[in-house]
């Protein structure tokens, strides 16, 4: 029997946050998902509280990922040696806490989630995200057939270029970051769902989140200011993957924004 696995595109800002809380569990139930994995990287705007990623937990998400601002909240630092059901980017210098993947025991069989950065126009020191794919999935046996890939990056061709590189090893890649969701949802040859980027669960009349006002008058040349999380009514954005949990195949992929 196919299972249904819910990616959530970055969650930004308070409002972001407090209406994935308020609103999970009735997607889960109306998309009957049985795994739920959450980019919450911008979830205090910059960032993720050690509160916030307890409260999604809690509200069922099953693994939050991050991304270039994992370092944001100093206090997440130690949660990301406590919880392994948190996850920052697995090419991150290997120094560093926390973890970057998992496999997680469900109903359906282990499933393995990985969390990966781009290197174009990140402003983050990361090692190659193609050769640390390739050693994760060594690392893997040959039980766990599905396996999900959250690429947080910029660039869409360094997205597609990794999808094309994973077709047929990992059941799903998503992309991340650019808080924009496209419309490319599309499952690969050989059994991979793929979109470029999920989107974001944040407030609809903003700029990535932000308050409108400010990213333009960045844009027009004034001085910089500190930006500010925008508020007033909220989008979630993602996307769903249909997935054969005995061959690890994705079946149907289908994006999702519901405000």
């Amino acid at each position: 029997m196919n299972i249904n696995i819910l990616a959530v595109g970055d969650i930004t800002g308070k409002v972001g946050y407090k209406t994935l809380v308020q609103k999970l569990k009735s997607i889960i139930k109306l998309y009957d998902i049985a795994f739920t994995v959450a980019n919450g990287e911008n979830a205090a705007g910059l960032g993720i509280t050690k509160n916030q990623a307890n409260e999604l937990l809690d509200c069922g998400v099953d693994v939050i990922t991050l991304g270039n601002h994992t370092w944001s909240k100093r206090e997440i630092i130690p949660f990301l040696d406590d919880s392994k059901n948190i996850l920052r980017p697995s090419n991150f210098s290997p120094q560093v806490p926390g973890r970057g993947w998992g496999i997680y025991d469900t109903n359906h069989g282990s499933i393995c989630v990985i969390n990966l950065v781009g290197r174009g126009g990140m402003n983050v020191e990361n090692e190659n995200p193609y050769f640390e794919a390739d050693k994760i999935l060594k690392q893997i046996n040959d039980d766990v057939k599905i396996v999900l890939v959250d690429f947080h990056a910029e660039r869409t061709s360094e997205k597609y270029a990794m999808a094309y590189y994973l077709d047929g090893r990992v059941t799903a890649v998503w992309g991340t970051h650019t808080h924009v969701q496209t419309s490319d949802i599309r499952i690969f040859a050989n059994g991979t769902g793929y979109i470029t980027d999920l989107g974001m669960t944040g407030p609809i009349d903003s700029i990535i989140g932000m308050k409108p006002e400010q990213p333009i008058s960045r844009f027009l040349g004034n001085p910089p200011e500190r930006f500010e999380d925008a508020e007033g009514p909220a989008k979630i954005e993602g996307a769903v993957f249909t997935i054969d949990p005995e061959t690890g195949k994705c079946t149907e992929a289908e994006s999702v924004r519901i405000e």
